[in-house]
């Protein structure tokens, strides 16, 4: 194989990355308007019901629909339930904060995902990975001081604060669990389960906890949420499968532009001075990481994929 050949095969999983960011921000975004509506639980559960239905139909048609393996049942499986507590504490937290502010807060989490990546998967993590979490934290820092200086923190985002920082935590393990399920599984089959267990693990609270939506406007949200969650999932599988955590990673820090353009377009939430310069470190240790050569580990990583270009498992 050429040098030059792996080239498309590893811009193609960060730009895919980079746009799964994108769709799954603006689908933050209707979840924050749902969830103020009728409560992060209530939103997320009826978002989870609609996510399957979609998933499951179209995975369902597949040709060579094959049920998992133990083992990549059991991946789906924690990954589900990590992945419906973070949704949860974090959608909770858009209740009490400002998207962006929550967002920026949620950066924690590459970087804790960054050490997984090298103590779980046995990456090696190189200093240009190291350089772009740096930055990335960096504009955080700018972000949240300049929010603090500005403005005297109140008891209902002390809450949020602290959910999302929970959240960050359950989440770097989900970035992790994400790249090895990637390695088993086809796109289609992660979303599909991912939306299946987050339903499963809320469902038993319903009687206690569910609220319906009662106007139309609350359930075209939730439906595009519900949409935006799944073509980001496919996007992310996808991507994963075929590139290193440490390369996809920080491409997370792109989602603080993405919240701070939604947010003042939907909730008409300021973007301030320190806002911008902290979205300019993301922007600058998004570029950084992005890969522009060859990379013979990633390439390895993503030639070692069990999965073939079309996201089906190799023969």
């Amino acid at each position: 194989m050429s040098p030059a050949a792996p080239r498309p095969a590893l811009l193609l999983p960060f730009l895919s990355t980079l746009l799964a960011i994108a769709l799954l921000t603006l689908m933050d975004g209707f979840m924050k308007s749902a969830s103020l509506a009728i409560g992060a639980y209530s939103t997320l559960l009826v978002r989870g019901g609609m996510g399957f239905a979609l998933a499951g139909s179209l995975w369902t048609m597949q040709r060579a629909l094959r049920w998992p393996s133990g083992l990549t049942l059991k991946l789906h499986v924690t990954r589900g339930v990590v992945g419906a507590f973070t949704a949860l504490t974090f959608f909770s937290a858009l209740v009490h904060l400002p998207l962006a502010e929550a967002i920026a807060l949620s950066f924690i989490s590459p970087l804790i995902a960054l050490a997984l990546a090298a103590w779980v998967l046995k990456e090696k993590v190189g200093n240009k990975a190291i350089t772009a979490a740096v930055l990335g934290m960096a504009g955080v820092v700018v972000i949240v001081g300049g929010r603090i200086t500005t403005a005297n923190l109140s008891k209902d985002a002390a809450t949020g604060i602290a959910l999302v920082l929970v959240s960050a935590v359950l989440y770097a393990w989900n970035l992790i669990l994400q790249r090895q399920q990637a390695q088993v599984a086809a796109p289609l089959e992660i979303a599909t389960f991912q939306s299946a267990l987050l339903t499963l693990v809320l469902l038993p609270a319903a009687p206690m906890f569910l609220t319906w939506p009662q106007s139309a406007a609350t359930w075209s949200w939730i439906a595009a949420a519900a949409l935006l969650s799944t073509v980001g999932l496919l996007l992310l599988a996808w991507a994963y499968a075929r590139a290193e955590a440490q390369v996809l990673v920080p491409v997370e820090y792109s989602g603080f532009a993405w919240a701070a353009l939604f947010g003042w377009l939907l909730f008409a939430e300021d973007v301030r001075l320190p806002t911008l310069a902290g979205a300019a470190l993301i922007v600058a240790g998004c570029w950084i990481a992005a890969p522009r050569r060859h990379s013979g580990q990633v390439g390895a990583s993503a030639d070692a994929s069990p999965l073939g270009a079309d996201g089906e498992p190799k023969s």
